[in-house]
């Protein structure tokens, strides 16, 4: 019987064929090309490579299928793609690409619905919806768009409508957190993962491997999803990809029994 764990994600965003790095969404810095860093990541038997086209959803553009086929065939790890998915023939297409996993937000977040429509076509096993969340006044709001637009909807009301549909997986966002490096929002993660039966993934903040223990004391098995960290290194954030140990892998995984 396989024993379930923490999942310890990279997650990486594509903008103008590279890969960048934001800051609350916004002050994009370059990381590297695609290939290569995927190459890297490889050699780290990272959990899971987590990969999104920002530029796809903010320009209303097609999925770049060319692109997701090379990091597909280049990936030796678990692999999920989001960004410009709005229908279950764009899903398909990128399954067949070799990639295990698609995300889809913004179009989710605007009819829920198509969540139960792609998980007809290619299983709810590869289905994630991700959901953007920026804290205003004590509540927690969904955004869409990269961030971009307010669907004045909070946390609360698009957990509910999710609730009803058949997907198997939930990414949430904390808009707040992302590339500050300074912790995840715990509050968030617990919230969430309290409220949907899905497996969650919680991604902004994490800066160090003791950010990830923190979230798997307080949620159990959880995906911790990072940026930042595994691509930028010291105060001045130099790029250099890398991956926490395997005896820091461990410890996370040991917490989770150790703590329930």
């Amino acid at each position: 019987m396989k024993t379930l764990r923490p999942r310890i994600v990279i997650s990486l965003l594509i903008s103008n064929g590279g890969i960048v790095k934001t800051t609350n969404f916004d002050n994009s810095a370059y990381v590297g090309d695609p290939m290569n860093v995927v190459r890297i990541f490889n050699e780290k038997e990272v959990d899971e490579l987590f990969v999104v086209d920002i530029d796809a959803t903010r320009r209303n553009i097609q999925p770049n299928y060319k692109l997701i086929e090379k990091i597909a065939k280049e990936s030796s790890m678990p692999l999920c793609f989001g960004g410009g998915i709005g229908n279950p023939d764009q899903a398909e297409r990128i399954i067949s690409l070799g990639v295990e996993k698609i995300s889809i937000s913004s179009a989710a977040v605007n009819n829920s619905n198509i969540l139960t429509s792609i998980s007809q076509r290619i299983g709810s096993q590869s289905t994630v919806a991700v959901i953007d969340v920026r804290l205003v006044n004590g509540t927690y709001y969904v955004w869409t768009g990269n961030g971009l637009k307010d669907s004045s909807k909070t946390l609360t009301d698009v957990l509910s409508e999710f609730s009803r549909e058949n997907f198997g997986e939930l990414v949430i966002n904390s808009i707040d957190r992302d590339g500050a490096m300074l912790g995840y929002d715990l509050d968030l993660a617990e919230f969430t993962n309290s409220n949907i039966s899905v497996p969650v993934t919680i991604l902004g903040g994490a800066g160090k491997a003791e950010h990830i223990m923190e979230l798997v004391e307080r949620c159990g098995i959880i995906g911790a999803a990072s940026g930042s960290m595994c691509v930028f290194k010291g105060k001045f954030r130099a790029v250099l990809p890398s991956y926490i140990s395997s005896h820091q892998r461990q410890q996370i995984y040991d917490s989770v029994n150790i703590n329930r």
